[in-house]
């Protein structure tokens, strides 16, 4: 089992900047993909980037791609999506996720991820 707990949500303005956290714990593998997803009022589960859990292999989708930038921590066992140019398109709950499969085939299909965090609350107001 692989533990997921993400951080770092909050309210603010539009252009501001904000940087989500997911730490992970449990049966780790750094072959693992792990992803960003979020969830928007009425709106279906949009994959925002993935990264493999031992690095290598970024992914950014074309709606965040040039403000939003995923990275990692091997240390710490962390994960990050930094969050720039903040639009209220952007609300969403985001949840970090992570996948048995490489990066390659779980791509940022929500169905091919095993673990889920609770996720974080974003808004952006303009």
């Amino acid at each position: 089992q692989v533990q997921l707990v993400e951080s770092g949500g909050g309210s603010v303005q539009a252009g501001d900047s904000l940087r989500l956290s997911c730490a992970a714990s449990g049966n780790t593998y750094s072959g693992y993909c792990v992803a960003w997803f979020r969830q928007g009022p009425g709106k279906e589960r949009e994959g925002v980037a993935h990264i493999v859990f031992g690095g290598g292999s970024l992914f950014t989708a074309d709606s965040v791609k040039g403000r939003f930038t995923v990275s990692r921590d091997s240390a710490k066992k962390t994960f990050y999506l930094q969050m720039n140019n903040l639009k209220p398109e952007d609300t969403a709950m985001y949840y970090c996720a992570a996948s048995r499969l490489v990066c390659a085939v779980a791509g940022v299909s929500a169905r091919d991820y095993h673990y889920w965090g609770q996720g974080t609350q974003v808004t952006v107001s303009s």
